[in-house]
């Protein structure tokens, strides 16, 4: 029976299509109970997740209405409408099906699946059974769109999973004529074993597996190329001995962390190269699961990351040289304003206030800069309430004795720390001069409150001297206020004045605090 192909146009891939009834039957005679969410398919979705990089992968068998998972890796879902399925797309196809950005493509608008869980990216190599039936597919799906879809490696590697499944789909057949040819599939299975062990070994990373108590007894080719050593030579507990001995304990450590809770193996240390040095690389594992939770596997990989993070620290080395420079720049226009203004006496007042609002940029560019080990700020430095205490030290022999943080703290960087600068220091050289902090008993509170999308932080002055009327005009520093907080934060400014001191209310967006902030 010939059926029209998904999407509505244009013939089938094969050229013709198996009608329902014998899917059915096909399908019927597979021993599916032993089949669903067995540790064996769920391997092969966990190495397929690991090559092509991405969080969920499948093995789905489409019916007559719904889509089934058989194993599944990054999802807690048993399967989908047949009308949701993508696989229903790619099973009808000869080779591995690639659909870069689902968003882009008309015949999965409104599809449920873009929106929840938001699939964006699909690659699946059909399921066929040996009479031509299609069963579904083993695919790979991803939350961001992959312009450039999978590599050659990446495809071979979803060609050789998949005929890995079909041999084990055969496998599960509990008919005469199938148990007959049980022997054919154990070569197959034997043959695809085979092929997976060539797959990893062509694999740029060094791959790795262990027992579930991380005893590791499997290596592929591109370990013993690296490390020079003799295979076996590194099986159980050899491998720590491998590592820089600056990083044996901590690699130790963090494993035995994930083996003694099952979470992910995440690291980088030395690795000890064939040639004697030691280069640096990244290495990864997760656990493989049985249908009880148990940890039935632990399968890695390290990556060679000794280049990236040479030039990561190059980059980190010139950017500090960089900023240290433009720290000088700010003491360089400071003198030079104090060398103006010993020139023109008649300009000291303005020149002092300037000079001050310069050294304020430099405390805010010095705590957010890129610094070394030993020049770093106690306090993080992407924090609030460690940038505001930098600005307000010259106004008190202590921290909080004169000017109090409470509240949230909120992350910032580069982009915040010169409106913040110039808001707070203008605040606090006016409260220092005109209000709370003119006095001896007058305090100031600042508090950082932190909203769905805002923030909000309030200013108080309280003690300072008493006030016969609020202000009538604004000067230059209500001016610098307001270009700070409104103009370059994107924000708010309220005012209310008290006999006893002035209440200001400054609300800015989240994201106007740093980038992180902003994603």
């Amino acid at each position: 029976m010939i059926a029209p192909r998904p999407g509505g146009t244009g013939a089938p891939a094969r050229g013709w299509r198996i009608d329902e009834a014998r899917r059915r039957a096909t399908i019927d005679s597979l021993n599916l109970a032993s089949l669903r969410r067995s540790a064996a398919l769920r391997q092969i979705t966990d190495f397929a997740a690991q090559l092509c990089n991405a969080p969920v992968a499948l093995i789905t068998l489409v019916e007559e209405t719904e889509q089934t998972f058989l194993a599944a890796t990054g999802t807690e879902m048993e399967g989908t409408r047949r009308s949701d399925s993508f696989c229903t797309h790619a099973m009808w196809e000869e080779d591995v099906t690639v659909f870069r950005d689902l968003a882009a493509d008309e015949r999965f608008i409104g599809n449920p699946l873009l929106t929840d869980p938001g699939v964006r990216f699909y690659a699946g190599m059909p399921l066929v059974a040996d009479d031509g039936v299609p069963l579904g597919a083993l695919c790979v799906l991803d939350m961001t769109p992959r312009p450039a879809g999978l590599t050659p490696l990446q495809r071979d590697g979803l060609r050789v999973l998949a005929a890995n499944v079909m041999a084990r789909l055969r496998g599960s057949r509990d008919d005469a004529a199938w148990r007959e040819a049980a022997g054919e599939a154990r070569r197959a299975a034997a043959e695809s074993e085979a092929r997976f062990r060539t797959l990893a070994d062509t694999m740029p990373q060094m791959v790795w597996s262990t027992l579930p108590d991380g005893y590791h007894d499997y290596y592929n080719a591109r370990w013993y190329e690296f490390t020079g050593m003799s295979e076996g030579t590194t099986d159980g507990d050899e491998w720590n001995g491998m590592f820089h001995p600056d990083d044996q304990a901590r690699a130790w450590a963090v494993w035995r962390h994930s083996l003694e809770t099952g979470e992910a193996y995440q690291i980088e240390y030395r690795l000890r190269h064939a040639d004697g040095t030691y280069r640096w690389v990244l290495g990864r594992a997760l656990p493989i699961r049985d249908r009880q939770g148990a940890i039935t596997r632990w399968f890695g990989t390290c990556t060679d990351i000794h280049e990236q993070k040479l030039a990561l620290e190059e980059r980190e080395v010139v950017s500090q040289e960089l900023s240290h420079r433009i720290k000088n720049i700010f003491s360089v226009i400071s003198g030079l304003i104090h060398f103006a203004a010993r020139a023109h006496p008649e300009l000291s007042g303005v020149a002092s206030d300037l000079r001050q609002r310069i050294i304020a940029l430099g405390r805010a560019h010095d705590f957010v800069r890129p610094h070394s080990a030993e020049s770093r700020p106690l306090l993080a430095q992407d924090s609030l309430h460690g940038l505001l205490g930098e600005l307000f030290a010259p106004y008190q022999r202590a921290p909080g004795e004169r000017i109090t943080i409470a509240g949230d703290d909120v992350a910032v960087d580069d982009r915040a720390a010169t409106p913040l600068a110039l808001l707070f220091h203008e605040l606090a050289t006016n409260a220092s001069k005109y209000g709370a902090l003119s006095t001896e008993d007058g305090r100031v509170a600042l508090t950082i409150a932190r909203h769905a999308g805002t923030v909000r932080l309030d200013w108080r002055e309280r003690g300072g001297p008493a006030l016969a009327s609020p202000p009538t005009q604004g000067g230059f520093g209500s001016q610098l206020i307001e270009l700070s907080a409104v103009r370059q934060l994107g924000g708010t400014v309220t005012r209310d004045w008290h006999a006893d001191g002035l209440d200001l209310t400054v609300t800015v967006p989240l994201p106007a605090f740093s980038r992180v902030a902003a994603t």
